[in-house]
């Protein structure tokens, strides 16, 4: 047992870090492990964090602080479940004058029954596997790997899962015929909101200049699915940054005061330039005075950005080369990858943006010009979608599941506090930074009248990639809100 440098929730002159209990569990244990414990929610319960102990503050797992260590074999992954030993470090910090409590592998007993029920399911009979009792899909927690480096995993209930499912499945429909089916990972979605879930500072980019005769030369995909993630990760407490080119500087931030201004956006979002001024100006850039110990950001999105080719250009779905419009805001994606606890993901219809190098050989055998265009940077989670804003208004969506998720929710405070319902005026908060038909048309109507245009045909009016958005997006936006309304409104 280890002591953590989480603090538990103090209780009158009770406070103390959280003490853990560790179980090596093989990784396609993790699920049945996850599973088993939950349903003991007095005893312990589910796995409060799962993966690399030194998230939890724990430097050496040879150096328990209590009981003996535990041998990892290959192929183990380290899991924690809250222990009740806690109890020993709360007595020690508040010195009372006598206190009674169990010692690592010695329970202590008293004689007031447990009137609560120790499970969530009526106990089975003996004709009854216990295994194949009904559980709630709201209720089962299943695990998923988010971060390799550091080692992470999260949780989210089955229920949670199959929907987002059904956000990823939506949004894949393909009615401007571009293949991207092809493309297509599962689970790209789940992981990616997962990730960005447990972030506290994200960095959103967007912008493709297809439109290189015209002024601008932006596309109207992109920036009205970034606004949506941005709306959704305000509303969760998280902090948003916007990266931009230096060119669409001014013209960005007016359209970020006019969304604050229609109501859309809550407050403005800081936006920032990135230019390659040296070596080290990436890492510079995403961490505190150049520090990989001190990132910025926890974790930065790419939506419909101009993504770089294997030559080092930039190419539209034409194979145009649009490089002097572009910033190389791929470097920070790059280096990224070598700083521990920053995520990215990429959001893309086409395989020539930044994040789809991670699809790069299935973008250059089967999407048009895929050869010269295929963006070569990966992201750690690619996904595609029939119309990129139809990533970004999924992803929203999929944060919205997941932080009204039980299975979740306890995961991501550690198992601690008492509180399992979220107060009725902060889910209708969420709720309202849901993106609606309204404010996508809303948006979409300020980036026309700032002369962006349609990707595919350069038209200037109410479509994108050559969509109308009455009635293929606004149908894609109705779509997506009622399935997540759904699932919702049937949590118990």
């Amino acid at each position: 047992m280890y002591r953590t440098a989480v603090p538990c929730v103090p209780a009158g002159v009770f406070s103390c870090p959280l003490v853990v209990t560790m179980r090596p569990i093989p990784a396609e244990l993790l699920d049945a492990a996850a599973e088993v414990t939950h349903l003991n929610p007095l005893a312990h319960g589910a796995p409060i964090h799962i993966g690399d102990p030194a998230l939890l503050g724990i430097q050496d797992l040879s150096r328990p602080e209590y009981g003996e260590p535990v041998e990892l074999q290959p192929g183990d992954v380290t899991v924690f479940w809250a222990c009740g030993v806690t109890a020993i470090e709360a007595i020690l910090s508040s010195k009372p004058s006598l206190a009674f409590s169990h010692s690592p592998g010695c329970m202590f007993l008293t004689d007031l029954p447990d009137s609560a029920p120790s499970s969530p399911v009526s106990p089975p009979s003996d004709s009854v596997d216990p295994l194949a009792t009904n559980l709630s899909p709201e209720l089962t927690p299943l695990s998923f790997l988010v971060s390799h480096n550091p080692l992470f995993y999260s949780l989210a209930s089955q229920k949670a899962v199959v929907t987002i499912r059904q956000l990823e499945t939506i949004i894949g429909e393909d009615p401007g015929q571009r293949g991207i089916k092809a493309l297509f990972v599962q689970d790209e979605l789940l992981r990616s909101c997962l990730a960005l879930s447990h972030s506290s500072s994200v960095a959103i980019t967007t912008g493709f200049p297809t439109h290189y005769m015209h002024s601008p030369p932006d596309e109207t995909d992109g920036p009205p699915g970034a606004i949506a993630m941005a709306t959704m990760l305000l509303s969760l407490g998280k902090k948003v940054t916007m990266i931009t080119d230096k060119r669409a500087l001014e013209m960005n931030k007016a359209i970020i005061d006019e969304a604050v201004r229609k109501g859309v956006l809550k407050t403005e979002i800081p936006l920032v330039t990135f230019e390659d001024s040296g070596p080290d100006s990436a890492l510079h850039f995403l961490c505190h005075h150049g520090d990989p110990r001190k990132p910025r950001y926890d974790h930065l999105v790419a939506i419909e950005r101009s993504g770089r080719a294997e030559d080092g250009n930039y190419y539209n779905m034409r194979a145009v080369n649009i490089k002097h419009l572009v910033d190389p805001i791929d470097d920070l994606f790059i280096i990224a990858k070598d700083i521990a606890g920053i995520s990215t993901t990429g959001i893309g219809d086409g395989g020539n943006e930044l994040g789809m190098g991670k699809l790069k050989e299935r973008v250059k055998s089967l999407m048009p010009n895929g050869s010269l265009i295929a963006c070569v940077v990966p992201a750690d989670y690619a996904i595609t979608a029939g119309v990129s804003n139809w990533g970004g208004y999924a992803v929203a969506c999929g944060l919205y599941l997941l932080h009204t998720c039980p299975s979740h929710q306890r995961y991501l405070k550690k198992g601690l506090g008492l509180e399992h319902t979220h107060p009725q005026e902060q889910l209708q908060d969420w709720t309202n930074n849901l993106p609606s038909v309204d404010k996508e048309e809303s948006i979409l109507s300020t980036l026309v009248r700032f002369g962006i245009r349609s990707g595919k045909t350069a038209h200037l009016a109410m479509e994108v990639d050559g969509l109308t958005f009455h009635p293929t997006h606004s149908d894609i936006i109705t779509q997506l809100v009622e399935v997540t309304a759904g699932s919702a409104a049937h949590k118990p």
